[in-house]
């Protein structure tokens, strides 16, 4: 089992609340599931953060929250989407289940509607990193 060794997965985590982007991490904790390594994550209160560490590479998932001000994650993961070549996948957090359409519009691979239910967080991170990283969960 080399997976020991692995190296953490990075996870970008946007909203303009500290509250929010702490449910977040606390909902998935260090490790989302055993069959992938450990998460490191880089907390973005900002859009011109999230576009600079999204161009510098190295994210493997980025978690917008869809109600930010005044940039809303939708907004930015089409942004992101549009301009960044193999972009890694993205969740966006929406306001209800009914907004659904507006993730699917904004080209993220999954949305998870506040308040945020942290199994369902979970299982959308585990399935979009394992499809980052196949050999991980073979």
């Amino acid at each position: 089992m080399t997976d020991q060794k692995a190296a953490p997965l990075k996870v970008l985590v946007y909203s303009d609340d500290v509250n929010t982007r702490q449910q977040v991490i606390l909902a998935l904790g260090r490790r989302p599931h055993p069959d992938l390594p450990e998460v490191e994550y880089v907390e973005v209160a900002t859009e011109p953060v999230v576009i600079q560490n999204m161009d510098a590479g190295g994210i493997d998932l980025a978690i917008l929250d869809g109600e930010a001000v005044p940039a809303g994650g939708m907004g930015i993961a089409k942004q992101l989407k549009d301009e960044i070549y193999d972009c890694p996948p993205i969740l966006v957090l929406t306001g209800r289940p009914q907004d659904d359409w507006l993730a699917t519009w904004s080209r993220a691979e999954a949305a998870v509607p506040h308040p945020l239910d942290p199994l369902a967080l979970a299982e959308a991170v585990t399935g979009l990193l394992r499809r980052q990283s196949p050999a991980r969960s073979s």
